[in-house]
């Protein structure tokens, strides 16, 4: 894996990330936003299912908030990898990373399950199963989050 990990530390791509203060500055962002688009919308969908603003139909939320949320998934897993790249080596040793990857790999795995069951629009899916789901959710992706954070202060 090591040799691996150093190949994409010597990508073109990885070496601009590195040289270029503002394409580094701009993958970033785009990241950060992506995440800000993934848990804004996660939270307030699960907490809606749990029970919150029953005056918002769950159908409704669902419309709205899931999309948002995988386009900033979406932009999340575009950005990630490239950030990544420029200290491959450094992060995978990383336990904030592995953590997060897990997260996120549960929080996928997990919403793709429901929706494979229940049809995106989780019309027929039960208020316990809702609920379980919600509260993993509600685990996983601000969990990502933090660990994400993390990352850049392991070793300090």
């Amino acid at each position: 894996m090591e040799a691996l990990f150093a190949a994409l530390e010597g990508t073109a791509l990885a070496q601009t990330l590195r040289s270029s203060r503002w394409i580094y500055a701009g993958v970033n962002a785009a990241h950060i936003f992506g995440v800000a688009l993934l848990v804004g919308s996660v939270v307030p969908l699960n907490l809606r299912l749990l029970g919150l603003w029953r005056g918002v139909s769950r159908e409704a939320a669902v419309r709205v908030l899931a999309p948002v949320a995988a386009a900033g998934l979406v932009l999340a897993l575009l950005t990630g990898p490239l950030l990544f790249s420029i200290r491959a080596r450094e992060y995978s040793a990383v336990g904030f990373l592995q953590l997060k990857l897990a997260f996120i790999a549960v929080g996928v795995l997990s919403t793709l399950a429901l929706c494979r069951t229940h049809g995106f629009l989780l019309r027929d899916a039960p208020r316990a199963r809702l609920a379980g789901h919600a509260v993993l959710s509600l685990v996983c992706w601000p969990g990502a989050l933090v660990c994400g954070r993390l990352i850049a202060f392991a070793g300090d």
